[in-house]
C-alpha cells in the first residue's frame, strides 16, 4: 500500500494488471485508496501468481482444505489443494485443526502457487489442553510464526469485542456464534473476563503483518448462521466495528479486506452487501456464499452459488466456495472440486455485469454461443468452466449425428442451419 501511495509498484504488479485487464496505474490507485488487494507475502518467490481482489477485477474464489481431529490426511489435503486450483481456485485456506499444524500448512504450500490463507487462532488455541487457558501472547506468536511460513493472507475476528459480545447476550440468535474462530475468541473472553487481544492490541497485530505484508481478512465472528438469525442487529454491530478497523490497516499501510454474512435470504442479500461495503468504505469484500436457505443439505454448493451470485451483483468481490459437505462432514476430493466449479460458475455470472469486468466475461459467452452454433464440439468444451465434466457428459451418451443425443437429427439449431444454407 505504501508504494502504491507514492505511485510506484513491484514489477510483478505488470502482470496482475495484464491478467485482469486493467490499466496499470488504476489498480496503482485502487490499491492505495484499499480498494483493492493483492495478497502476496513478501517471502513468495516469483513463481507465484499474485491475484487482485476488489474493484473493477474479476470475481475471485477461494477453495477451503484442511484436516480435522477427526480426519487426519496430509496427502488427501494436499491433493485437495491441487484439485482446487486445477479447477480454477484463485486461493486456498488450509484451515487444519487435527495433527501437526505446522507440518500440514507448510506441505499444503508446497503446493499452493495462489494466495494462500490461514486462521492463526485455530493454532494457537489447539497448542493449548484447552482453549480458554491461552495466554495473551498465543494470539499473536501465531501470526509471527504463520508470517514467516508466507502465508499470505490470514482470517482475524478482531471484530469481537466487549461491545459486540453484550449485543450477542441481548439477541434472541436461534445459532448464536456459528463461526469457529469467533466462538473460541468470544469463549476465552468470557472465561478470563478480559477484551480480545486482537481488538485490544490491534495496532500491535498490524505491525507484524506489515512486516512481510500479509494481507489481513476482518473475520466475520458474529456471522448468521441461519436464516432466522439473518440481518440482526449483532451482525450490524460487527459490520461497523469492522469499518472501523478498516480505517486502521490503511492508516498503517496494510492491505484489508472484509468477511461478511453467511446465511441470508435472497432479499436481504443486497442490503447486507451494501452496507458493509458502505461502513468499511469499499474494502474488498470476502463472503461465505452466502447460503440462501438452511434445507439443502448434501447440495449447499448450490444455495451458497446462488447467494454468491446476487452478493456479486450488488458488489462482494470475493467468494468462499462451499462444497456439497457443508454442514455434514469433512468434503471428500470430489467435494472440493464440485464446490470449486459452483463458485466459479457464480463468479463468471457475477463478471458479466460487473463494471470493468462485463466485456471480457461476454466475448467468452459469445465465443461459446458461436462454437453451438457451428456445432463445434472441441471449442464448447474448451470454452466451459469445466471442460472435463463437458467432454463426459456429451460422450456419456454421443449422438450418431454431428448434434448431441439430446435432438440428434432433429436438433433445431441443425435444422435451421442446413434449411438456411439449402436456400441461400
Amino acid at each position: 500500500m505504501e508504494l502504491a501511495k507514492s505511485g510506484k509498484y513491484p514489477n510483478w504488479l505488470e502482470m496482475v494488471a495484464k491478467e485482469e485487464n486493467i490499466d496499470l496505474d488504476l489498480l496503482i490507485r485502487l490499491i492505495a485508496k484499499g480498494e483493492v488487494v493483492v495478497p502476496r507475502n513478501i517471502l513468495r518467490n516469483s513463481e507465484f501468481r499474485a491475484k487482485a481482489i476488489g474493484k473493477f477485477v474479476s470475481t475471485k474464489v477461494n477453495a477451503n482444505v484442511g484436516t480435522s481431529e477427526d480426519y487426519i490426511n496430509v496427502d488427501e489435503e494436499v491433493l485437495k489443494a491441487k484439485i482446487s486450483i486445477e479447477a480454477g481456485a484463485d486461493a486456498v485456506m488450509d484451515l487444519s485443526t487435527g495433527g501437526n499444524l505446522d507440518k500440514i500448512r507448510r506441505e499444503i504450500m508446497k503446493v499452493v502457487d495462489v494466495p494462500f490463507g490461514t486462521v492463526p487462532i485455530y493454532q494457537a488455541a489447539k497448542g493449548c489442553k484447552k482453549v480458554v487457558d491461552m495466554d495473551e501472547d498465543d494470539f499473536f506468536k501465531v501470526v509471527e510464526k504463520q508470517a514467516k511460513d508466507g502465508v499470505d493472507f490470514m482470517t482475524i475476528h478482531a471484530g469481537v469485542n466487549w461491545n459486540s459480545v453484550e449485543r450477542l447476550k441481548r439477541s434472541k440468535r436461534l445459532l448464536g456464534v456459528v463461526s469457529r474462530g469467533g466462538a473460541i475468541t468470544i469463549g476465552w473472553m468470557l472465561h478470563n473476563q478480559r477484551e480480545n487481544p486482537y481488538y485490544e492490541n490491534f495496532d500491535y497485530l498490524l505491525e507484524l503483518m506489515k512486516e512481510f505484508d500479509v494481507t489481513i481478512s476482518l473475520g466475520d465472528a458474529f456471522r448468521p448462521g441461519c436464516i432466522e438469525d439473518a440481518s440482526d442487529r449483532v451482525k450490524y454491530t460487527e459490520f461497523i466495528l469492522l469499518g472501523e478497523l478498516v480505517e486502521k490497516c490503511r492508516e498503517a499501510g496494510v492491505q484489508a479486506m472484509v468477511e461478511g454474512p453467511g446465511h441470508v435470504p435472497l432479499d436481504e442479500i443486497e442490503t447486507s452487501v451494501k452496507a458493509m461495503k458502505y461502513v468499511t468504505n469499499n474494502a474488498p469484500l470476502y463472503l461465505l456464499g452466502p447460503l440462501v436457505t438452511d434445507v439443502a443439505a448434501g447440495y449447499d454448493h448450490i444455495a451458497a452459488a446462488i447467494g454468491a451470485a446476487i452478493a456479486g451483483m450488488s458488489g462482494a468481490d470475493f467468494i468462499c466456495y462451499v462444497t456439497p459437505a457443508e454442514h455434514l462432514a469433512l468434503p471428500t476430493i470430489e467435494d472440493v472440486r464440485e464446490g470449486v466449479i459452483a463458485a466459479k460458475i457464480a463468479a463468471h455470472a457475477v463478471d458479466l455485469v460487473k463494471e470493468g469486468q462485463r466485456e471480457k466475461a461476454r466475448k467468452r459467452d459469445l465465443e461459446m454461443s458461436i462454437a453451438r452454433k457451428d456445432l463445434n464440439w472441441e471449442k464448447q468444451f474448451s470454452l466451459s468452466i469445466d471442460p472435463k465434466r463437458a467432454r463426459e457428459t456429451w460422450e456419456r451418451r454421443k449422438s450418431q449425428s454431428d448434434a448431441c443425443s439430446m435432438c440428434g437429427e432433429l436438433c433445431a439449431i441443425k435444422l435451421v442451419k442446413e434449411t438456411l444454407d439449402r436456400t441461400i
